[in-house]
């Protein structure tokens, strides 16, 4: 029999499976954040600082203790984190590791002919070169191959392009993040860097298989073959497809999910137990919350149009002209629901957080109860990124367009 969620349940699970019905302020160490980290499989990086960066955002909107320099203990001290790709850079539960060394070998050829093709029959010679550098003398940042040192004859890989080499190494399982310094990647050896007891582990094909199937599903709760393909981005959907076709009743359920509004009921895979998730779920949290673009309840911006009913775009890439919103904007998450889009930005230099406008979903009514659940969130989001002062810029509500 096939279960079925209407979609406020719906939203409950996914927000719940996604870290999001956590006690927000309760103070947690190393291991608690790795839990954490290890229940979202992942936390995708970003560079941009408009508030604070994409990962720390992520992981302080389930943890207002949170701080970055937790994350950076975990990753460059404790090495319980490794940086690599998802979707994006990420970083990753060391734990893991043996199914990304299993994609390192599955993507190497085909990586090396794009790399070759970019940048010349010459380049796996240069990334040998560098290679040997590194070793000898550890680990090197891309600004180290800037600037080669006055008078002295230029090394093969300094001829040619020293960062490509750089990236084509990491994204091969050679080299591997143990720092960033201003966010820049520090590199060096993977054997030097991820604990001797993941890194001399692997993985076959069945197993990798697998594992990124149900590891996706077991995070996800629900979704089609595109969707458990998507999430960690490690197989092809004929892949799932042809995963999916050969496990039972037992190891794959089936779901029908309600989208938002009027649409018709949609039919998905879900983990064997959902039944038994559903049935205790944890409650949400009272508050609002500011998530980073790259949360990843909102990263999949299908799904969170059908689920959430909540039409997401970041604006970065967009000339100003032509933006709705504005270059950086936050969604607003309320109890289970995307209730609209603040556009905000830490001014470091100046000590003031600064809103520039708040803009509701249609059918959301502003409140005294949300003026003062907004208030709170901008007093944590300040605290965050280490200003004292919030300043309006604009009229404080507007409402979206439907």
């Amino acid at each position: 029999m096939t279960l079925f969620l209407d979609n406020r349940t719906a939203r409950h699970l996914v927000l719940h499976l996604q870290g999001l019905t956590r006690s927000p302020h309760l103070k947690f160490g190393s291991g608690e954040l790795l839990e954490l980290i290890e229940q979202l499989g992942f936390v995708q990086m970003d560079s941009i600082r408009w508030v604070e960066r994409a990962h720390h955002m992520t992981l302080f909107a389930r943890n207002q203790t949170y701080r970055p320099k937790h994350l950076a203990r975990l990753h460059e001290r404790e090495c319980q984190l490794f940086e690599n790709w998802t979707h994006d850079a990420s970083l990753i539960p060391t734990k893991f590791y043996p199914y990304w060394r299993h994609k390192f070998r599955r993507n190497e050829k085909r990586l090396r002919q794009k790399f070759t093709q970019w940048h010349g029959a010459g380049f796996i010679d240069h990334v040998s070169q560098l290679s040997q550098k590194i070793s000898e003398n550890g680990r090197i940042k891309s600004r180290d191959l800037e600037k080669p040192e006055k008078n002295k004859p230029l090394e093969m890989w300094e001829r040619h392009d020293g960062k490509a080499a750089l990236e084509y190494m990491w994204r091969t399982g050679e080299l591997a993040v143990p720092a960033r310094e201003g966010f820049q990647k520090c590199y060096d050896l993977s054997e030097r860097v991820i604990p001797s007891d993941c890194f001399g582990n692997t993985c076959n094909e069945e197993a990798f298989i697998d594992w990124a199937c149900r590891s996706a599903l077991q995070r996800l709760g629900f979704g089609s073959a595109s969707d458990i393909a998507r999430y960690w981005d490690l197989l092809s959907i004929a892949e799932v497809r042809s995963w999916l076709e050969r496990q039972s009743e037992e190891d794959v359920a089936q779901v029908t999910i309600k989208p938002v509004g009027k649409a018709a009921p949609k039919e998905f895979f879900a983990r064997p137990d959902i039944e038994d998730v559903v049935g205790d779920l944890a409650k949400i949290p009272e508050r609002m919350r500011a998530l980073s673009p790259f949360d990843p309840v909102i990263r999949d911006r299908n799904r969170l149009q059908w689920l959430f009913g909540f039409d997401y775009k970041i604006e970065i890439y967009v000339p100003p002209e032509k933006r709705k919103y504005g270059y950086y904007v936050f969604p607003l998450l309320e109890r289970d629901r995307l209730i609209g889009r603040i556009d905000m930005q830490a001014k470091r230099a100046e000590n003031r957080l600064v809103v520039t406008r708040l803009w509701l979903e249609p059918k959301v009514r502003w409140s005294a109860a949300k003026e003062e659940r907004l208030t709170s969130e901008l007093q944590r989001q300040a605290r965050l990124c280490g200003v004292s002062e919030i300043d309006w810029d604009q009229d404080r509500i507007a409402v979206a367009l439907p």
